[in-house]
C-alpha cells in the first residue's frame, strides 16, 4: 500500500494500502470479461497531454439509484513560478520546465438541478496513489476484503458501493504527481513536485483547472485528504484562499497528521520531546485490549480510552516531564500503570525509561502474542519475520489487502472507465517517498525552517482567512501511524479564537488508519461525512 509513515520524516501512511476480473454490482467475478481494444487515437497520445475518457454508470445508495457520468483523464500542472504571461519579452530567465500530468477520475451525478457539492479526494504517502479511497471508501464500486485478517488471492469481488459519497457530493479522485497514471517530466522534478509545498501547489493548480473545465466554480467545495493528504489539505486550502481568491466550504481529514514532531515513529531519536509517548498511549491501550493482552481489561473499549487519556495527559505527562528528577517510587508506579494499559512486561517498560515508540510497542506485543501487529491498523496481525528486530519488517494490513485493492482498480479502470489499457498504474512509488523534502515554510515565516513539519499554523490561517471554513477530523482507535489522540491534540492546540472552535468536529471509529476497512466503521464514516457536507454546503448566510 503506499501508505506508511515509516518514520517521523519518512513516509506517511496514507492509507494506503495487479489485475482481476471485476464483479458486476452484487455478483461474483466474471472470468469471461474481455478487455476493450485500444482506440486508434490512443496510439498517438502521450502522457503529457490533456486527456478525457467518458463513460456512464449508476450506483445504488440507501435504496436510491444515482446515475452518473464518469470522466477519467489528465490535466497538466506546472510548478510554482510558472506563468503563461510574459511581462518582459527581453527577460532571459527561463520559466520552470518541469511538468506533471495528473490523473483523475470524476463522478458527476446526472439530473441534478442547482449547485451540487464537489469533493476532491486524495491519499497521501507521500508517494501513494488514490486507489485506496477510490476502491475502498467512496467510489461507486468497492473491493470486498476481510475485516481484520488476510484477504486471499484472486478472484476478488467488486460490488456496488452503497456507501459511496455520491449521494452527498460529486467526487474527484486525484493521483499525486508520479503516482497512479500521473507522470512527471523535465528538469528538477523533485524540487518542483516531491516536497511539501511543491506538491500542494500542484494540487491547487489542478483544482482550479478542474473547476474551470467542468464549470464548477459556484459549487460548494470540499477537500478530503487521508494521512499525508491531511497535511496537504491545510496547505492547499491556504493557497486556494489567499493566492487564488477561492474559499472552500470544508476540509475532511481522515487519519490526520499536522504536528509531525508528535509522531510515535522513531520518537527516541528526538530526546527531550515526550509528547509522542503521551499521545500514542491510548492507541497502545486500545490495541492491547483488542488482542486480549491486558491483565484486567474492561468490557467496553470506551471506558478504557477515557481512563487512559486522563492518565496520559496528567500523571504520565508529569512523570515524563520530570526526566531524571523522577523518584524511583513514582517511576515504579507509572511503569505499573503502563503495564496495565499496554500489556507489556513491567521490566521492559522500566528498561525503556517509560518511553515506548510505536515500533517498539508493536514488536514487544508481538512477542507476547507470537504474531506481528499491524501499524496502519493494529487489529491486523500476521506471522513474525524477525522476532528480535526493533520494529516489524512489514505491515500486516498492507500485506492483507493491497493486492485486492490494486488488482481491482487495474481491472476496473480499463474495463469500466476505458482508460489506461496500454499504461502502468503505480499504486505507490517508494522513490518519491524516500526522497521527499519535508521542509515547509509555515504561514507568516520568512525563512524555510529545517525542522519537522508543523502544519497547525497553515490550518489556523485558513480558518482565520475564511471564518466559514468547517474542518472535520475522522480517526480510528487502532491507527498507530497517525494516532487518534494526536489528531485531537492538534485540534485542541490550533491557534484560533474560541469563536471558531465550533467549526471543528471530531469523529472516532472502531477501526484503523483506513477507517473504511471495517464494515461498521465504513457505514459510520459515510453517514458522518455526508452529513458534514450537507451542513457545510448550506451554511452561507448570504443564502438566507
Amino acid at each position: 500500500m503506499k501508505s506508511f509513515i515509516v518514520s517521523a520524516l519518512g513516509a506517511l501512511a496514507v492509507c494506503a494500502l495487479g489485475p482481476v476480473a471485476l464483479a458486476a454490482p452484487g455478483g461474483p467475478a466474471d472470468s469471461s470479461l474481455n478487455l476493450p481494444t485500444t482506440p486508434a487515437s490512443d496510439s498517438s497520445e502521450r502522457p503529457f497531454e490533456v486527456e478525457r475518457r467518458e463513460s456512464d454508470g449508476s450506483v445504488t445508495i440507501g435504496g436510491r439509484r444515482i446515475d452518473y457520468q464518469a470522466v477519467a483523464g489528465t490535466l497538466l500542472v506546472h510548478p510554482k513560478g510558472w506563468d503563461d504571461v510574459q511581462i518582459d519579452p527581453d527577460k532571459t530567465d527561463k520559466k520552470p520546465d518541469a511538468l506533471a500530468s495528473m490523473f483523475y477520475v470524476a463522478y458527476l451525478a446526472k439530473g441534478v438541478t442547482g449547485p451540487r457539492p464537489i469533493t476532491f479526494l486524495y491519499n497521501g504517502g507521500p508517494g501513494s496513489a488514490t486507489v485506496w479511497l477510490h476502491m475502498g471508501a467512496f467510489g461507486p464500486r468497492r473491493i470486498v476484503t476481510a475485516d481484520d485478517t488476510h484477504t486471499g488471492a484472486a478472484p476478488y469481488r467488486v460490488v456496488n458501493n452503497d456507501l459511496s459519497l455520491l449521494d452527498a457530493s460529486d467526487l474527484v479522485f486525484i493521483d499525486a504527481p508520479g503516482t497512479g497514471f500521473s507522470r512527471v517530466t523535465g528538469k528538477d522534478v523533485g524540487k518542483a513536485f516531491f516536497n511539501i509545498d511543491g506538491d500542494a501547489e500542484a494540487f491547487a493548480d489542478f483544482i482550479t483547472q478542474f473547476l474551470s473545465r467542468f464549470q464548477r466554480w459556484n459549487s460548494p467545495k470540499f477537500l478530503f485528504g487521508e494521512s499525508y493528504g491531511t497535511t496537504r489539505d491545510a496547505i492547499v486550502v491556504n493557497i486556494l484562499e489567499q493566492q487564488r481568491d477561492l474559499n472552500f466550504n470544508g476540509i475532511i481529514n481522515l487519519s490526520q497528521i499536522l504536528l509531525w514532531e508528535a509522531s510515535p515513529d522513531d520518537a527516541d531519536r528526538n530526546p527531550g520531546v515526550d509528547l509522542p509517548y503521551e499521545l500514542a498511549l491510548p492507541t497502545y491501550a486500545a490495541t492491547a485490549w483488542y488482542h486480549h493482552a491486558l491483565p484486567n481489561a474492561p468490557k467496553e473499549l470506551s471506558a478504557l480510552i477515557t481512563e487512559v487519556e486522563e492518565f496520559a495527559t496528567h500523571d504520565y505527562a508529569r512523570a515524563l516531564h520530570a526526566g531524571r528528577l523522577l523518584d524511583d517510587a513514582e517511576k515504579q508506579r507509572i511503569a505499573q500503570k503502563l503495564h496495565d494499559y499496554t500489556g507489556l512486561p513491567l521490566e521492559y517498560v522500566l528498561r525503556t525509561n517509560l518511553r515506548i515508540t510505536g515500533g517498539e510497542f508493536t514488536q514487544s506485543l508481538a512477542l507476547a502474542t507470537d504474531t506481528t501487529i499491524g501499524r496502519l491498523d493494529t487489529r491486523f496481525s500476521g506471522p513474525t519475520m524477525d522476532a528480535l528486530a526493533k520494529s516489524a519488517a512489514y505491515d500486516p494490513q498492507e500485506a492483507a489487502i493491497a493486492s485486492a485493492y490494486v488488482s481491482a482498480f487495474n481491472q476496473y479502470v480499463r474495463t469500466d472507465l476505458k482508460y489506461g489499457v496500454d499504461r502502468t498504474y503505480k499504486s505507490g512509488v517508494d522513490s518519491i517517498n524516500d526522497n521527499w523534502d519535508f521542509r515547509h515554510k509555515p504561514v507568516g515565516v520568512k525563512h524555510e525552517p529545517w525542522i519537522t513539519p508543523n502544519i497547525l499554523p497553515d490550518l489556523a490561517a485558513a480558518m482565520l482567512y475564511n471564518p466559514g471554513l468547517k474542518v472535520m477530523l475522522n480517526a480510528g482507535y487502532f491507527d498507530l501511524a497517525t494516532p487518534f489522540y494526536e489528531g485531537i491534540f492538534e485540534f485542541d492546540h490550533l491557534p484560533i479564537p474560541q469563536s471558531l472552535r465550533s467549526n471543528l468536529e471530531v469523529k472516532l471509529y472502531p477501526s484503523g488508519h483506513m477507517v473504511y476497512a471495517n464494515a461498521a466503521a465504513h457505514k459510520q464514516l459515510h453517514d458522518n461525512v455526508a452529513d458534514f457536507i450537507r451542513r457545510a454546503s448550506s451554511s452561507n448566510p448570504a443564502e438566507h
